[in-house]
């Protein structure tokens, strides 16, 4: 019985691969988990109880931790806020549409920020106020 709730773990883990909505992990690890108590029991109502109980574990415990840490947009891009607050300079004319800076001698796109139909100028000093994904927000200072 074990090598069946083997391979059920392994294709819940190959249907959570190609369709990744955080739920089929769950049922992979009760399956695996349920695997290994089956080594020691072949009560079939032991280890359909396991099963279910070991699923609705796993999914409010560590769906929420795994969606919290899908959500976070620092993990996505690598970036962490660590630029927000820098003082940088412009090398292509920045506006509200386009726009580039250079942060530690790297090219990144920019968008100016506010109301105003201002052009910031090449070599002016911005500084970052915000960033989503690759594009970072300036101000003029």
């Amino acid at each position: 019985m074990w090598q069946i709730m083997l391979i059920v773990a392994i294709l819940f883990l190959i249907i959570e691969i190609f369709m990744p909505a955080m739920f089929f992990l769950n049922l992979a690890i009760a399956a695996f988990i349920t695997s290994i108590i089956a080594l020691f029991t072949t009560n079939m109502e032991l280890l359909i109880v396991s099963f279910v109980l070991l699923s609705l574990g796993a999914l409010f415990s560590l769906r929420p931790f795994l969606l919290r840490k899908k959500d976070d947009k620092s993990l996505q891009t690598g970036i962490k806020d660590k630029y927000i607050g820098k003082i940088v300079k412009v090398i292509k004319p920045t506006d509200k549409f386009s726009g580039a800076i250079t942060i530690y001698d790297e090219r990144w796109e920019a968008r100016k920020t506010g109301e105003d139909n201002e052009v910031i100028p090449i070599g002016a000093e911005v500084r970052i106020v915000r960033n989503e994904s690759l594009v970072m927000y300036v101000e003029k200072i």
